[in-house]
């Protein structure tokens, strides 16, 4: 289904947003004259200096292309050829990524249930009963979504927990950041108190979802693993030639708050379309709105007459339940217009 002038706002996923002003403005200022290849720039210099500013001195940031690159690359520096990684079954690197973990690192997924998206340190405890086995694979990382694939947020003393349980055992903990602004925005915390301050190890921070175009980092805050991530960035297919662009897009989002303010927009307008849904009958919420994500449970025949004007995706289409996605450049009256065709879709 493509966009075009038949469908009003898209709800389907933040990542159909378009660029935001302040992101075009800091890529059009680097688009001037010529700048050495691979991140040998001033522009990527500033980006690393405001990864530094922002998540400690020990932190080394790296540009890289896309949301599952970072992930690949992150995970990377901590595993083995017979090692595996923990993680959540609703997980991105296990639900949708293509299988890229197995097929690209070699490695397996442990994958533990949960009924909100998040892990618990007896996660992690339980999956380690085959260490020093040699017929068993080695759980080697802990690997969480900050926001889950459920838009739930993990607290800074949640990550704390889970960072001590994996270092307790030997094992890294790695954070799947592509909506990391957004879970700051709703914890009310500053990006470091869910990264650094917690323990992590390695992390990505997102930016394509939060009003860049195609821009993430990897952060590294282990110092005994940023020496490999040039050569693995490059063996990833995820080092840009003119990487300028992307640094100069993340130095913008890391510059006044406009993460920040990027992602407690598209948070609340999430809170909007939920509190809309009150008053409807027969719609309920399947998971709370802790970030830009809404799962709404919803009568089959509700949901493709919807579909017939919106675009959005079903999460769960046995249970009937749909995910609608809020974005930096949803307005009020995106959502109220969208609320009122929900009552219309209703009432039918």
């Amino acid at each position: 289904m493509l966009i075009d002038s038949m469908y009003p706002k898209s709800f389907a996923s933040d990542n159909h947003a378009g660029v935001h002003p302040a992101i075009l403005e800091a890529m059009a200022a680097a688009n001037h004259g010529d700048a050495p290849a691979y991140g040998d720039d001033s522009w990527t210099s500033a980006f690393e200096a405001k990864i530094k500013e922002t998540f400690g001195p020990g932190a080394d940031g790296f540009a890289v292309l896309n949301g599952a690159g970072a992930n690949m690359v992150g995970l990377a520096l901590m595993l083995g050829r017979y090692d595996a990684i923990i993680c959540a079954d609703s997980a991105h690197i296990a639900t949708h990524e293509a299988g890229a973990a197995e097929r690209l690192l070699g490695v397996k997924l442990m994958t533990v249930a949960t009924h909100d998206g998040k892990l618990r340190p007896a996660d992690i405890t339980s999956r380690l009963g085959g260490i020093g086995n040699p017929h068993e694979v080695q759980p080697t990382v802990v690997s969480i979504s900050q926001a889950t694939e459920l838009g739930t947020c993990y607290s800074p003393a949640e990550i704390a927990a889970l960072a001590e349980a994996a270092h307790e055992s030997g094992l890294r903990l790695h954070v799947d950041g592509a909506r990391l602004a957004n879970a700051a925005a709703y914890l009310e915390c500053d990006l470091r108190a869910i990264t650094t301050d917690a323990g992590v190890d390695v992390f990505s921070f997102g930016g394509t979802k939060n009003g860049a175009l195609a821009a993430e980092a990897v952060v590294v805050l282990d110092s005994s693993l940023a020496h490999a991530v040039p050569f693995l960035r490059r063996q990833s297919l995820q080092l840009a030639s003119k990487m300028r662009f992307i640094s100069s897009q993340l130095s913008a989002l890391l510059t006044n708050d406009l993460w920040r303010r990027n992602a407690q927009h598209a948070n609340q307008m999430a809170v909007r379309l939920a509190d809309g849904l009150a008053d409807i009958p027969g719609v309920s919420l399947a998971y709370p709105v802790e970030s830009n994500a809404v799962f709404a449970t919803l009568p089959p025949a509700v949901a493709e007459t919807l579909r017939q004007r919106y675009l959005f995706h079903y999460w769960d289409e046995a249970a009937g339940t749909v995910r609608w996605m809020t974005a930096f450049d949803t307005t009020p009256e995106h959502v109220d217009d969208f609320l009122d065709d929900i009552r219309k879709a209703v009432a039918v």
